[in-house]
Protein backbone atom coordinates (compact mmCIF):
# COMPACT_ATOMS: atom_id res chain seq x y z
CA UNK A 1 0.00 0.00 0.00
CA UNK A 2 0.95 3.65 -0.30
CA UNK A 3 0.37 6.18 2.46
CA UNK A 4 -0.27 9.88 1.81
CA UNK A 5 0.69 12.10 4.75
CA UNK A 6 -1.39 15.29 4.60
CA UNK A 7 0.22 18.32 6.24
CA UNK A 8 -1.86 21.51 6.54
CA UNK A 9 0.34 24.50 7.37
CA UNK A 10 -0.52 28.02 8.47
CA UNK A 11 2.10 30.45 9.80
CA UNK A 12 4.53 27.76 11.00
CA UNK A 13 7.83 29.22 9.74
CA UNK A 14 9.77 28.13 12.83
CA UNK A 15 8.34 24.60 12.97
CA UNK A 16 7.41 23.37 9.53
CA UNK A 17 10.98 22.55 8.45
CA UNK A 18 11.45 20.33 11.48
CA UNK A 19 8.03 18.73 11.00
CA UNK A 20 8.85 17.86 7.39
CA UNK A 21 12.20 16.34 8.35
CA UNK A 22 10.57 14.29 11.08
CA UNK A 23 7.84 13.03 8.76
CA UNK A 24 10.31 11.95 6.09
CA UNK A 25 12.82 10.42 8.52
CA UNK A 26 10.47 7.73 9.79
CA UNK A 27 11.14 4.13 8.78
CA UNK A 28 7.75 3.35 7.22
CA UNK A 29 6.61 -0.18 6.38
CA UNK A 30 5.20 1.05 3.05
CA UNK A 31 5.65 3.66 0.34
CA UNK A 32 4.80 7.20 1.44
CA UNK A 33 4.27 10.67 0.04
CA UNK A 34 3.99 13.97 1.90
CA UNK A 35 1.39 16.43 0.60
CA UNK A 36 1.84 19.89 2.13
CA UNK A 37 -0.70 22.69 1.82
CA UNK A 38 0.42 26.18 2.79
CA UNK A 39 -2.89 27.72 3.83
CA UNK A 40 -2.13 31.36 3.04
CA UNK A 41 0.75 31.81 5.50
CA UNK A 42 2.13 35.33 5.88
CA UNK A 43 5.09 34.74 8.17
CA UNK A 44 7.69 33.39 5.75
CA UNK A 45 6.50 29.78 5.81
CA UNK A 46 6.53 29.86 2.02
CA UNK A 47 10.27 30.54 2.03
CA UNK A 48 10.88 27.42 4.10
CA UNK A 49 8.65 25.31 1.87
CA UNK A 50 10.44 26.59 -1.25
CA UNK A 51 13.57 24.80 -0.02
CA UNK A 52 11.90 21.38 0.19
CA UNK A 53 13.34 19.17 -2.53
CA UNK A 54 12.57 15.62 -1.41
CA UNK A 55 10.93 13.73 -4.33
CA UNK A 56 8.37 12.26 -1.94
CA UNK A 57 6.86 15.69 -1.29
CA UNK A 58 4.56 18.07 -3.11
CA UNK A 59 3.63 21.56 -1.95
CA UNK A 60 0.34 23.29 -2.78
CA UNK A 61 -0.42 26.89 -1.81
CA UNK A 62 -3.69 28.58 -0.95
CA UNK A 63 -3.48 32.28 -1.88
CA UNK A 64 -5.40 33.15 1.31
CA UNK A 65 -6.09 31.46 4.63
CA UNK A 66 -9.13 29.17 4.39
CA UNK A 67 -8.79 26.95 7.46
CA UNK A 68 -7.47 23.52 8.39
CA UNK A 69 -10.43 21.66 6.91
CA UNK A 70 -9.99 23.39 3.57
CA UNK A 71 -6.25 22.68 3.58
CA UNK A 72 -6.79 18.98 4.31
CA UNK A 73 -9.44 18.82 1.60
CA UNK A 74 -6.99 20.30 -0.91
CA UNK A 75 -4.24 17.92 0.21
CA UNK A 76 -6.56 14.93 -0.19
CA UNK A 77 -7.49 16.04 -3.69
CA UNK A 78 -3.79 15.86 -4.65
CA UNK A 79 -3.00 12.66 -2.77
CA UNK A 80 -2.21 9.47 -4.69
CA UNK A 81 -1.96 6.97 -1.83
CA UNK A 82 -4.29 4.19 -0.81
CA UNK A 83 -4.50 5.56 2.72
CA UNK A 84 -4.15 9.02 4.24
CA UNK A 85 -3.13 10.29 7.64
CA UNK A 86 -3.24 13.91 8.79
CA UNK A 87 -0.06 15.27 10.38
CA UNK A 88 -0.01 18.87 11.59
CA UNK A 89 3.16 20.94 11.28
CA UNK A 90 2.99 22.27 14.85
CA UNK A 91 5.25 19.57 16.39
CA UNK A 92 2.58 18.57 18.94
CA UNK A 93 2.50 15.09 17.41
CA UNK A 94 5.39 12.69 16.82
CA UNK A 95 5.75 11.31 13.30
CA UNK A 96 7.36 8.21 14.79
CA UNK A 97 3.86 7.18 15.89
CA UNK A 98 2.56 6.90 12.32
CA UNK A 99 3.76 3.28 11.87
CA UNK A 100 1.83 2.47 15.05
CA UNK A 101 -1.32 3.68 13.33
CA UNK A 102 -0.46 1.67 10.22
CA UNK A 103 0.05 -1.60 12.05
CA UNK A 104 -3.65 -2.52 12.57
CA UNK A 105 -4.32 -1.81 8.89
CA UNK A 106 -1.41 -3.82 7.59
CA UNK A 107 -2.30 -6.86 9.68
CA UNK A 108 -5.97 -6.71 8.72
CA UNK A 109 -7.46 -5.65 12.06
CA UNK A 110 -8.77 -2.26 11.05
CA UNK A 111 -9.59 0.14 8.23
CA UNK A 112 -9.80 3.40 10.22
CA UNK A 113 -7.31 4.11 13.01
CA UNK A 114 -7.17 7.03 15.48
CA UNK A 115 -4.18 7.95 17.61
CA UNK A 116 -5.40 8.59 21.18
CA UNK A 117 -3.52 11.17 23.21
CA UNK A 118 -2.65 10.72 26.86
CA UNK A 119 -2.89 14.03 28.70
CA UNK A 120 -0.56 14.73 31.62
CA UNK A 121 1.15 17.60 33.33
CA UNK A 122 3.83 17.81 30.65
CA UNK A 123 1.49 17.31 27.67
CA UNK A 124 -1.45 19.68 28.18
CA UNK A 125 -1.05 23.40 28.64
CA UNK A 126 -4.33 23.97 30.53
CA UNK A 127 -7.06 22.21 32.47
CA UNK A 128 -9.78 23.71 30.29
CA UNK A 129 -8.09 22.56 27.09
CA UNK A 130 -8.19 18.95 28.28
CA UNK A 131 -11.75 19.25 29.60
CA UNK A 132 -12.86 20.74 26.29
CA UNK A 133 -11.40 17.80 24.41
CA UNK A 134 -13.09 15.35 26.75
CA UNK A 135 -16.43 17.17 26.51
CA UNK A 136 -16.48 17.04 22.71
CA UNK A 137 -15.54 13.35 22.70
CA UNK A 138 -18.20 12.61 25.32
CA UNK A 139 -20.80 14.39 23.18
CA UNK A 140 -19.93 12.09 20.27
CA UNK A 141 -20.19 9.01 22.47
CA UNK A 142 -23.59 10.03 23.82
CA UNK A 143 -25.03 11.08 20.46
CA UNK A 144 -23.87 7.97 18.59
CA UNK A 145 -24.01 5.45 21.47
CA UNK A 146 -20.39 4.44 21.09
CA UNK A 147 -17.13 4.80 22.96
CA UNK A 148 -14.13 6.50 21.43
CA UNK A 149 -11.29 8.04 23.38
CA UNK A 150 -10.18 11.11 21.42
CA UNK A 151 -12.33 12.71 18.74
CA UNK A 152 -10.14 15.77 18.28
CA UNK A 153 -6.90 13.88 17.62
CA UNK A 154 -5.06 15.01 14.51
CA UNK A 155 -3.88 11.46 13.84
CA UNK A 156 -6.75 9.99 11.81
CA UNK A 157 -5.75 7.29 9.32
CA UNK A 158 -8.19 5.88 6.78
CA UNK A 159 -8.49 4.89 3.11
CA UNK A 160 -8.29 7.88 0.78
CA UNK A 161 -11.44 6.72 -1.00
CA UNK A 162 -13.32 6.65 2.31
CA UNK A 163 -12.20 10.15 3.24
CA UNK A 164 -13.29 11.51 -0.13
CA UNK A 165 -16.67 9.79 0.16
CA UNK A 166 -17.33 11.58 3.47
CA UNK A 167 -17.42 14.90 1.56
CA UNK A 168 -16.05 16.96 4.45
CA UNK A 169 -17.19 20.56 4.04
CA UNK A 170 -16.01 22.22 7.27
CA UNK A 171 -13.23 24.65 6.45
CA UNK A 172 -11.88 25.09 9.98
CA UNK A 173 -11.16 22.86 12.96
CA UNK A 174 -14.74 21.59 12.76
CA UNK A 175 -13.49 19.11 10.19
CA UNK A 176 -12.33 16.85 13.05
CA UNK A 177 -15.89 16.52 14.38
CA UNK A 178 -17.36 16.21 10.91
CA UNK A 179 -15.04 13.35 9.99
CA UNK A 180 -15.84 11.45 13.18
CA UNK A 181 -19.56 12.22 13.07
CA UNK A 182 -19.88 10.96 9.51
CA UNK A 183 -17.85 7.84 10.27
CA UNK A 184 -19.95 7.03 13.34
CA UNK A 185 -23.15 7.71 11.39
CA UNK A 186 -22.05 5.01 8.95
CA UNK A 187 -21.34 2.60 11.79
CA UNK A 188 -17.57 2.89 11.37
CA UNK A 189 -15.86 2.67 14.77
CA UNK A 190 -12.24 3.80 14.67
CA UNK A 191 -9.59 1.40 15.96
CA UNK A 192 -7.62 3.34 18.55
CA UNK A 193 -3.94 3.19 19.47
CA UNK A 194 -2.05 5.26 22.07
CA UNK A 195 0.28 8.00 20.82
CA UNK A 196 2.63 10.53 22.37
CA UNK A 197 1.63 14.18 22.46
CA UNK A 198 2.74 17.56 23.79
CA UNK A 199 0.43 20.55 23.45
CA UNK A 200 2.01 23.90 22.78
CA UNK A 201 0.86 27.10 24.48
CA UNK A 202 -0.89 30.16 23.07
CA UNK A 203 2.46 31.94 23.13
CA UNK A 204 3.92 29.14 21.01
CA UNK A 205 1.14 29.45 18.46
CA UNK A 206 -1.77 27.29 19.64
CA UNK A 207 -4.71 28.23 17.42
CA UNK A 208 -7.77 26.23 18.52
CA UNK A 209 -10.20 27.96 20.94
CA UNK A 210 -13.33 27.21 22.96
CA UNK A 211 -15.42 28.40 20.03
CA UNK A 212 -14.09 25.48 18.00
CA UNK A 213 -15.32 23.13 20.73
CA UNK A 214 -18.82 24.60 20.59
CA UNK A 215 -18.81 24.28 16.82
CA UNK A 216 -17.68 20.65 17.09
CA UNK A 217 -20.63 19.72 19.33
CA UNK A 218 -23.03 21.45 16.92
CA UNK A 219 -21.57 19.55 13.98
CA UNK A 220 -21.88 16.23 15.81
CA UNK A 221 -25.54 16.95 16.63
CA UNK A 222 -26.17 17.93 13.01
CA UNK A 223 -24.71 14.67 11.71
CA UNK A 224 -26.65 12.64 14.26
CA UNK A 225 -29.89 14.39 13.28
CA UNK A 226 -29.24 13.71 9.62
CA UNK A 227 -28.77 10.03 10.41
CA UNK A 228 -32.01 9.89 12.39
CA UNK A 229 -33.93 11.71 9.70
Amino acid sequence: MKLSILMPVYNERDRVGVAIKQALAVDYPCEVELVIVDDGSRDGTDEVLAQVDDPRTQVITHPRNRGKGAAVRTAASHATGDYIVIFDADLEYDAQNIPTLLAPVLDGRAEVVYGVRGFGGHTAYSFWYVMGNKAVTTAANVLFNCYIGDLETCFKLMPLALYRSLDIRSDGFGMEAEITGKLLARGVRPFEVPISYRARTREEGKKITWRDGVEAVWILARERFRTTR
